[in-house]
C-alpha cells in the first residue's frame, strides 16, 4: 500500500472544521436580536400579567361586594316576609273591631229588663250589614243556595228530602251558609237537597 493511500488529505480532514466568519457574525446578531425579542416579550408578557391580576382583584371585590349585597337582601326580604305574615290582618282587624264594638252595644241593651225589642234586631241588622260590608272589602262572599241546583263544589248535602214541588237536586233549605273568599270555597254550605218522590 502506498504513503498517499493511508494518509488524508488535507481536504478530507475528518477533524477540520470550516467556520466562515460572516455566518458567525450573522448567527450572534441573530440571536442577540432574538434575545432582545424574548426580553420584550417578557416584558409584555409580565406587564399583561399584572394586569389580569388587577382584574381578576377588581371583579374578585365586586363578586364579594354582590355576594353580600344578595346576603342583605335575603334577610330584608326574609323580615318583610314575616311582618307581612304577622300584620296580614291589620286592615281586616280594623274593619271588624266596629262590628265587635256594635254587638257589645246590642249586648248591653239586651240586659236591660225594659229593652226595645223592634230597636235590638234594628241595632242587630246594622250590625249584620256592617259585617257584610266588612267582609266584602276583602272579597269574602256569603254562599246561599236556597232554590238553587245542587253544586257539589260549593254545597255539602246534610240530607235528602223528597219533594214533588221543585226539580230533583234543587237546595230546598240551608243549615249552614258557605263563604268564599276572592273565589275561592272557604266553607261550603250545608244544605238540604231534593229528590224526586218514589
Amino acid at each position: 500500500m502506498s504513503e498517499q493511500q493511508g494518509r488524508p488529505t488535507p481536504d478530507k480532514s475528518p477533524d477540520e472544521v470550516v467556520v466562515d466568519e460572516t455566518s458567525f457574525e450573522d448567527s450572534a446578531a441573530e440571536m442577540e436580536a432574538d434575545s432582545e425579542v424574548a426580553e420584550h416579550a417578557a416584558g409584555d408578557l409580565a406587564q399583561m400579567l399584572d394586569e389580569a391580576r388587577a382584574k381578576a382583584d377588581e371583579h374578585y371585590e365586586q363578586m364579594m361586594r354582590a355576594h353580600a349585597e344578595l346576603e342583605n337582601l335575603k334577610r330584608r326580604h326574609a323580615r318583610d316576609l314575616e311582618n307581612a305574615h304577622k300584620f296580614a290582618l291589620d286592615k281586616f282587624v280594623a274593619e271588624l273591631l266596629g262590628v265587635w264594638d256594635s254587638l257589645e252595644l246590642g249586648h248591653s241593651a239586651a240586659q236591660d229588663e225594659k229593652a226595645d225589642v223592634p230597636k235590638l234586631r234594628e241595632g242587630t241588622e246594622l250590625t249584620l250589614k256592617m259585617l257584610g260590608d266588612a267582609m266584602g272589602k276583602f272579597g269574602v262572599e256569603q254562599i246561599d243556595p236556597t232554590n238553587q241546583p245542587f253544586n257539589p263544589e260549593f254545597h255539602q248535602a246534610m240530607s235528602m228530602q223528597p219533594r214533588a214541588d221543585v226539580p230533583p237536586n234543587t237546595v230546598v233549605a240551608v243549615f249552614q251558609k258557605g263563604y268564599t273568599l276572592n273565589g275561592r270555597l272557604v266553607r261550603p254550605a250545608m244544605v238540604v237537597v231534593s229528590q224526586a218522590p218514589s
